[in-house]
């Protein structure tokens, strides 16, 4: 994968105005959409469920890139593929142990969709080498999940040489947080192959230019 995949995350967009912004940045060149689903509990926040990927999917062939920040994510796996997510993600933090993060990884492939498992900045990436060669995706969170604009957590981007140094070409590593035209040149250099970003680029005034860029 030469071309990184730019993945804008509507917890920035204007949420009045939502199939205009994604059709906007898919204009401007995005290939994904990122869906932040925070349930209050895993995070201090709530966001969006189930109703709005729905809702998303019958207004966009834009990749759903559906990241579950939530608690029991099992619970919400079937709902979610089922609403039309093409990416579920979620947080091996949410889970009690080995078993029941590779049973979560094998429900979410059973819907024919990619599976995604994410760590947080307190969260070394060793603990997720076990599943690197069963996922489709690793999220590397570079800020604390629950809110946009914060700022990057540099030290959390050294996870992802360690990352790709255990991972086959195939695996997307993805980096959330803080993005912005310097710090995904700091990603991509250390070997990110996705970027999420979505103050920087919804609260710019060109957004192909945002999206350039990042790239």
């Amino acid at each position: 994968m030469n071309r990184v995949i730019i993945s804008p995350s509507i917890l920035s967009a204007d949420f009045a105005n939502l199939q205009s912004e994604i059709n906007a940045v898919k204009s401007a060149g995005a290939e994904w959409i990122h869906v932040d689903v925070m349930d209050g509990h895993f995070v201090p926040n709530i966001t969006i469920g189930v109703p709005v990927v729905k809702s998303l999917r019958k207004h966009t062939d834009l990749f759903l890139d559906t990241h579950l920040m939530i608690e029991n994510p099992e619970k919400y796996i079937e709902p979610f593929a089922k609403a039309g997510s093409d990416l579920i993600t979620f947080h091996v933090e949410a889970c009690k142990d080995k078993k029941q993060i590779e049973e979560i990884i094998s429900h979410i492939k059973s819907f024919n969709i990619k599976a995604g498992i994410s760590i947080k900045p307190n969260t070394p990436p060793e603990e997720i080498f076990p599943f690197i060669d069963i996922v489709d995706l690793i999220l590397v969170m570079t800020v604390e999940p629950g809110f946009g604009g914060q700022e990057f957590i540099h030290e959390c981007a050294l996870k992802i040489p360690k990352i790709k140094e255990k991972a086959s070409d195939e695996l997307i590593i993805q980096v959330d947080g803080g993005i912005n035209n310097i710090t995904a040149k700091i990603c991509t250099s250390l070997g990110a192959s996705s970027l999420v970003a979505g103050s920087y680029i919804y609260g710019s005034n060109d957004y192909k230019k945002a999206i350039d860029s990042l790239r």
